[in-house]
C-alpha cells in the first residue's frame, strides 16, 4: 500500500497474514517499483512489526463495548445470511444467530479463540452520517456518505492473527501521519469502514483517492490466479519502464 504524506510517498507492507505474505514476495515488489522509477521515503513499515498498536486499538473498542466475539462458523454464517457484503462474502447481520447466548459465555470461560466482531448497531448509535473527502484522479473534492451498514457486524480482530485489514490501516494511517489514501477503486467500499472506525477511535481522516484498476483484455481486474502477466513479466518480454507507464497513462488494458 502506498499512501501520500506531505507530497512524500509513503510505502506499507501490509504483513499480518503471514500464509498470505512472504518475503519474496515483498522483495519482488521492491524491485518493481524500482524498475518503474517510483520513489518512496525509505523505511517502509511493515505490519508484522507494529502488531502492539493494532492490539491497543481493538481493546479501546472492547472496553468501550463495541465488539463482540463470533464463533459462528463461515457455514453457519452462509446459511443464515441475508445477503452478501461488497467484496462477496455472506453478510453477517447482528448478534451471532447459529451460535447461543449461552454456548458463546461457556466457549468464552473456557478461553477459546474466536473472530471479534464490531457491533454495528452500537457503533452507528455513536457515529451516524459519516462520510469521507474523496479526489479519485482528480483535484474536485467529493463528499461520499460513507455506508458500513453494507458490510454488517465485520470482523476486527480475528482467532489466527491479531489484526486484520480494517482496523490496521486506519490506525497506521494516523501514525504516520497519512494525509491522503491511494488505492485502487476496487478498496473504495471499505473506506465506509476505514471512517466509522476513525471515528470510533478518535482518530483522524485522511482524503481519499481510489484510482481505476488496470484490466486485461477481457475486462476483468488483473490477478494471478487469472494468470495475468505480472511486471516481471513484461521486463522478460523486453517491455521498458515507459512502456508501461505510457499504457497506464493512456488508460489503455494491460498488455497480453
Amino acid at each position: 500500500m502506498a499512501q501520500r504524506l506531505g507530497g512524500r510517498l509513503l510505502l506499507r507492507f501490509e504483513d499480518i497474514d503471514p500464509a498470505r505474505c512472504r518475503p519474496e514476495y515483498e522483495a519482488a515488489a521492491l524491485e518493481d517499483l524500482n524498475w518503474l522509477g517510483v520513489a518512496f521515503e525509505p523505511g517502509p513499515r511493515r505490519q508484522s512489526q507494529h502488531i502492539g498498536d493494532y492490539v491497543a486499538a481493538f481493546e479501546a473498542l472492547r472496553r468501550r463495548g463495541l465488539v463482540y466475539p463470533c464463533y459462528c462458523t463461515r457455514g453457519q454464517i452462509a446459511a443464515t445470511a441475508q445477503g452478501r457484503d461488497p467484496d462477496g462474502a455472506a453478510l453477517h447481520l447482528g448478534r451471532c444467530v447459529a451460535v447461543s447466548a449461552a454456548e458463546t459465555r461457556a466457549r468464552e470461560e473456557r478461553a477459546e479463540p474466536a473472530n471479534w466482531r464490531l457491533d454495528l448497531a452500537a457503533a452507528l448509535a455513536r457515529a451516524p452520517r459519516l462520510r469521507w473527502t474523496e479526489l479519485h484522479e482528480g483535484d474536485e473534492p467529493v463528499e461520499i456518505l460513507a455506508e458500513p451498514e453494507l458490510w454488517g457486524d465485520v470482523v476486527v480482530g480475528a482467532k489466527e492473527r491479531p489484526a486484520v485489514y480494517h482496523l490496521a490501516v486506519v490506525v497506521d494511517d494516523a501514525l504516520q501521519g497519512v494525509t491522503d489514501v491511494v488505492r485502487g477503486r476496487d478498496l473504495q467500499p471499505s473506506t465506509s469502514v476505514h471512517r466509522l472506525l476513525q471515528r470510533l477511535l478518535d482518530l483522524p481522516a485522511p482524503r481519499y483517492r481510489h484510482h481505476r484498476l488496470v484490466l486485461g483484455e477481457d475486462g476483468r481486474k488483473l490477478s494471478k490466479s487469472a494468470g495475468s502477466p505480472s511486471l516481471r513479466d513484461l521486463r522478460a518480454q523486453g517491455r521498458s519502464a515507459d512502456d508501461v507507464r505510457a499504457a497506464l497513462a493512456a488508460g489503455a488494458v494491460w498488455f497480453s
